[in-house]
């Protein structure tokens, strides 16, 4: 069994719900049960348990980007003045509706962050009238993907 940062166990069934809902989280309760062999409200506890441990956090909808308008996908280098500034400068992005994912990292930059835009157009009014500005930043670094390759969970099981 596997112990989480609070301390509860995540055993074989657990991770055999997790594996099928990363599947298709679509899936129906009645019917992880009929797979897993057990009732349906042993999957309901087992779901209500690990949504308290913080193992799963929310129900999604993944909206394709590109079906809705935005073509562009670029990952941004940020190096910032000083590390001391972070935390601010995160409370900025998160102003920018465009930037979907933020990461504090090590290496060459400071923070880096995934953004959608509708074109290149879209991309350089995110760039130069809203990021560059942010107090702390002292110059971005931009990545166009060209095509997502792999996008998955974790693999439990």
């Amino acid at each position: 069994m596997q112990k989480t940062s609070q301390n509860l166990e995540i055993d074989k069934l657990d991770k055999e719900i997790l594996s099928i809902l990363i599947r298709d989280s679509g899936t129906p309760y009645t019917e992880i049960a009929r797979k897993l062999l057990v009732s349906g409200g042993t999957i309901h506890v087992r779901m209500k348990k690990l949504q308290e441990m913080g193992v799963v956090q929310g129900n999604y909808l993944y909206i394709n980007p590109g079906k809705v308008g935005y073509d562009v996908c670029a990952f941004l280098g940020i190096y910032l003045n000083k590390a001391s500034e972070y935390k601010d400068a995160v409370r900025e992005f998160e102003k920018i509706p465009e930037i979907v994912e933020m990461h504090y990292t090590t290496g060459t930059y400071t923070m880096f962050a995934k953004i959608l835009c509708r074109d290149t157009n879209h991309l350089r009014e995110v760039l130069n009238e809203r990021v560059q500005i942010i107090k702390g930043v002292q110059r971005t670094e931009t990545f166009i993907s060209l095509q997502e390759s792999i996008k998955r969970q974790i693999r439990l099981v």
